[in-house]
């Protein structure tokens, strides 16, 4: 889960002839919102016509009154608001671990050299396989789940960042040089400039992944938070509201997912791929 594949910013060129593109067809959205009907139906229909047991799969529409009854109890909003703590405090400190870790050690070379081997021998480990150490650590806290947030979310901004500091352009870092500047000037004026592109498509990833890692130390530890509430519907036969719960996990990691796309917007809008998206 940890191992990821250097993702750069995306890069448009140009229209020929310098024409804008044209805009986004409004059927697009109304094909993604024929789609998930589709899909609505297709879960309801299946159980009521018998071709899916409805003890493994209740109908959507038990989903729904389900889910109707947990929005209505402060066990749920509770459970909800341990998620999204535990998601947050996990990605906001692998942000700061993985930001400052990688610019120091790309800005380096001795650094960059030694801990190549140590990097990629740590980053395959699977997030997961650390709940047996978070458990002997932590028990079933908030930490626990927090040490697999991290661990997870702090590869996918780490490597970008690496990715990002390398692909400063030489001839401006022998400028930089040939001036002398400072460490600190070099790399505030000309290395972050440049990577934090780079940083914010690693801000992306580690979101969704920060997100998976924490409803499933939820889940499998038994942290508070929306994992939990699913394992216990799921050990009280309570089906349809286990479902109820996976379709809020999934809408939530719709929000995350969007949330992150804004904020790279936001922090990249002098990019020339954010300028050209905003254009069309």
């Amino acid at each position: 889960m940890t191992a990821t594949a250097t993702v750069p910013p995306p890069v448009r060129t140009a229209p020929r002839g310098g024409r804008r593109r044209p805009a986004r067809s409004p059927h697009r959205a109304l094909l993604g919102l024929a789609g998930v009907a589709a899909f609505l139906c297709l879960l309801e229909l299946l159980p009521r016509t018998g071709l899916v047991n409805s003890r493994f799969l209740p109908p959507f529409s038990d989903m729904a009154e389900a889910l109707g009854e947990r929005a209505g109890t402060g066990e749920f909003w509770r459970a909800l608001g341990d998620t999204l703590t535990t998601w947050s405090i996990g990605l906001g400190i692998a942000l700061a671990a993985g930001v400052v870790i990688g610019m120091l050690i790309g800005s380096v070379r001795v650094l960059r050299e030694t801990t190549a081997s140590v990097i990629e021998f740590l980053r395959p480990i699977p997030s997961v396989a650390l709940i047996p150490l978070a458990v002997l650590m932590y028990g079933t806290g908030r930490e626990a789940t927090l040490l697999l947030v991290i661990y997870a979310a702090f590869w996918q901004i780490l490597l970008q960042v690496l990715a990002g500091v390398q692909d400063v352009d030489p001839v401006a870092r022998d400028t930089a040089r040939s001036y002398r500047f400072r460490f600190l000037t070099e790399v505030t004026r000309l290395v972050w400039p440049t990577t934090l592109p780079y940083a914010v498509v690693g801000f992306r990833l580690a979101a969704s992944v920060a997100l998976i890692l924490t409803v499933t130390g939820e889940l499998i530890i038994g942290t508070p938070g929306l994992g939990r509430l699913i394992a216990v519907a799921q050990t009280s036969g309570a089906v349809a509201s286990m479902y109820a719960l996976v379709i809020v996990t999934g809408l939530l990691g719709v929000a995350v997912n969007l949330l992150a796309r804004l904020v790279e917007r936001r922090v990249l809008r002098w990019h020339p791929s954010v300028r050209q998206e905003s254009a069309s």
